[in-house]
């Protein structure tokens, strides 16, 4: 796992003027997330593609709900659901060609928008619309080493730019 963020550590999340630590699913979460995110790099798909049809795949929207199955999933069930089962149709000639960030950076970026989800209960989607994979791959050097939430917060400010 990344050195930057530990699954058995408790982040305080904030919802509605109170802190709540996560929990250790929704840390699961946030690592698998991150794993899954590394693996398009391992099996050489183009990291803004692959963070574009995720992030809006019924996949993500799963894993967006309070329940369901797919949370449960490891990176490679998930990668296998997005790239063979995607809206019906096969997106991996999509996924060929691009650049490819370093694992470190999509590990962040797939962390991060898990994070961001259970930190302010906007939809994958939505997310991405503020906070494309070019954003997150720029912001990457600034904002890695941030506490999760503060990260969430300057790159909402960055979207709305």
């Amino acid at each position: 796992m990344n050195d930057y963020f530990k699954v058995n550590e408790k982040i305080d999340v904030s919802e509605g003027g109170t802190s709540k630590p996560l929990s250790d699913l929704q840390l699961k979460l946030c690592d698998i997330q991150g794993r899954l995110f590394e693996l398009s790099a391992e099996k050489g798909y183009g990291s803004a593609a692959f963070a574009r049809i995720f992030m809006t795949s019924d996949t993500a929207k799963a894993l967006d709900s309070s329940y369901n199955r797919m949370q449960w999933a490891g990176e490679e069930y998930l990668m296998e659901e997005i790239t063979e089962k995607n809206a019906g149709y096969s997106v991996k000639n999509s996924l060929t060609g691009g650049e490819i960030y370093p694992k470190e950076v999509l590990y962040w970026m797939g962390y991060l928008y898990r994070f961001w989800h259970i930190y302010t209960g906007e939809s994958s989607a939505r997310i991405y619309r503020q906070a494309p994979a070019a954003t997150m791959n720029r912001n990457y050097l600034l904002f890695h080493t941030m506490d999760p939430a503060l990260a969430v917060e300057d790159l909402k400010k960055v979207g709305r730019k």
